[in-house]
């Protein structure tokens, strides 16, 4: 049996994409393994978007047997996974910063206004530095001093 949708102007063979929260629903409901899949797939690739959130949404409105408890697992990991890629993107960046400063770690983290333990924390991506402290490194590396403001952009006269 394949999968039908009542009411909803896409076809299931449609992308998971551009289905609404009743398609996510009715596959949810009425799915199969590979439709399942395919909202899983989606999820993976944008754990925050569209589909993601019509997934929270549908499994907020039905509590299907046994999919709901599965699907909100991967919702969970899809998430985990995609924060822990954030993390080390920014220990990554973190660890950019300190090499174009041309600084020892203990300098930069001097410079930055933290400890070295820290700065190492953040260089290995235990920890997220913060928005600000971020802003800190990236003036640090680019020679700047860190408690410089960013210079104010010209008014126009008047």
């Amino acid at each position: 049996m394949t999968l039908r949708f009542r009411h909803v102007d896409v076809t299931p063979e449609a992308p998971v994409e551009s289905w609404p929260t009743e398609g996510v629903l009715a596959a949810l409901e009425r799915g199969l393994l590979g439709d399942w899949r395919r909202i899983v797939a989606a999820v993976r690739a944008d754990p925050w978007g569209p589909v993601a959130r019509r997934l929270e949404d549908a499994l907020a409105a039905s509590r299907p047997y046994g999919t709901a408890v599965l699907l909100e697992r991967a919702l969970a990991r899809a998430r985990a996974d995609a924060e822990a890629a954030e993390r080390e993107e920014v220990a990554r960046r973190v660890r950019a910063f300190i090499e174009a400063a041309g600084l020892s770690r203990a300098a930069f983290a001097e410079a930055i206004g933290t400890s070295p333990l820290r700065l190492s924390a953040y260089a290995n991506g235990k920890v997220a530095p913060s928005s600000t402290l971020v802003v800190r490194m990236e003036r640090v590396a680019a020679g700047r001093p860190s408690n410089a403001a960013t210079p104010a952009r010209p008014q126009p006269s008047g």
